[in-house]
Order: structure tokens, then C-alpha cells, then sequence
């Protein structure tokens, strides 16, 4: 797969274009889903390691994924993190969503740092893009913070897009 900026994404098996021109754009459709569901999941699980010392940190790992799954794994990290935020304050923690709040920070920093030194357009644009990203998600953890927001059940959380991967089908769900 190509992207109108030159991404190019390998399909994980070939494939090939064979029988009715229907038939075979809709295999390709499916083939492409597929494919980006795996490195969807691929980066999923290398994302958990991001903040603990893991091979890879984030502003490393960005590298890996083409633009369209480094964001989306950045959004359904960022649910999680606050989402994790959220039960731990419910089970009596007080700084939880301050610590989501630095880990953000820090990510973005990284990221600020990553994107001064030298790298291709295309990695750059991607990098932009995720930090624009990040700072809306800070902008909103900074405003639960402020306002002193500690139930998922809150109307500023509940407004807001979430991203959440669902481990009992696969599949990605938007909220």
C-alpha cells in the first residue's frame, strides 16, 4: 500500500488481482484492513513498553509505523492512560491524573526533541502530527486536573473522542 504522501506499508502475504474486477478490489479492500489490523496490533503491544525502559521509547518506536497507526495507537494509549487514571483516583489515589498529566508532558518533550534533530519529511510531518496531537490530549488532562475531575462518569471526559482497543474481538472501537 501507497499513501498519497509516498508511505508505503508491505502487505504481510502477496496478493493477487484475479477474476472479476469487483471481486478482486473487494479482496484488496479486505487484504488492506487486514494488514493494517495486524500492525495495529503489532504496535499495540510494543506501545506498552514506552514508559518503562522498554527497547524502544516512544520518540524511537514512532519510526516503526506508518503515520496512520502511530497516531491511532497514540490515541488508544492516551484512553487508556486516563482511563487508568481515572480507577486509580476512584480506588483513593490523589495524584494519578497528575501523573498521567507529566507522563504526557514527557512524551511530548521527547517527541519536541526528537523532531529538532534531523529527519526525513516524511517523519517529521508524522512526528508534527502526533505531537499536535498530545498537546490536545495534555490540554484536556490539564483541564481535569485543574477542575479537579475524578470520575470517568464526568461530562468533560464523557464529550470527549476516545479510542479503545477491544482485546475480546480485535477490534478497535471509537467513543
Amino acid at each position: 500500500m501507497i499513501s498519497k504522501d509516498d508511505e508505503k506499508v508491505p502487505f504481510s502475504t502477496n496478493f493477487v488481482a484475479q477474476g472479476q474486477v469487483e471481486s478482486w478490489l473487494s479482496d484488496l479492500e479486505f487484504k488492506m484492513r487486514e494488514c493494517l489490523e495486524e500492525i495495529l496490533e503489532h504496535a499495540k503491544s510494543t506501545a506498552e513498553s514506552w514508559d518503562q525502559g522498554g527497547d524502544k521509547p516512544r520518540e524511537e518506536w514512532v519510526r516503526d509505523y506508518c503515520s496512520q497507526i502511530a497516531l491511532l495507537t497514540t490515541q488508544i494509549v492516551w484512553t487508556e492512560d486516563v482511563v487508568r487514571a481515572f480507577d486509580e483516583m476512584s480506588g483513593g489515589s490523589e495524584t494519578s491524573m497528575k501523573d498521567c498529566f507529566k507522563t504526557i508532558e514527557t512524551r511530548i518533550d521527547n517527541l519536541i526533541k526528537k523532531v529538532r534533530g534531523d529527519l526525513d519529511i516524511l517523519e517529521r510531518i508524522k512526528i508534527i502530527n502526533i505531537i499536535t496531537i498530545d498537546v490536545h490530549s495534555r490540554d484536556v488532562v490539564d483541564n481535569f486536573v485543574l477542575r479537579k475531575i475524578s470520575e470517568a462518569e464526568s461530562f468533560q471526559w464523557l464529550s470527549q473522542l476516545k479510542f479503545y482497543w477491544d482485546n475480546k474481538d480485535g477490534d478497535m472501537h471509537l467513543r
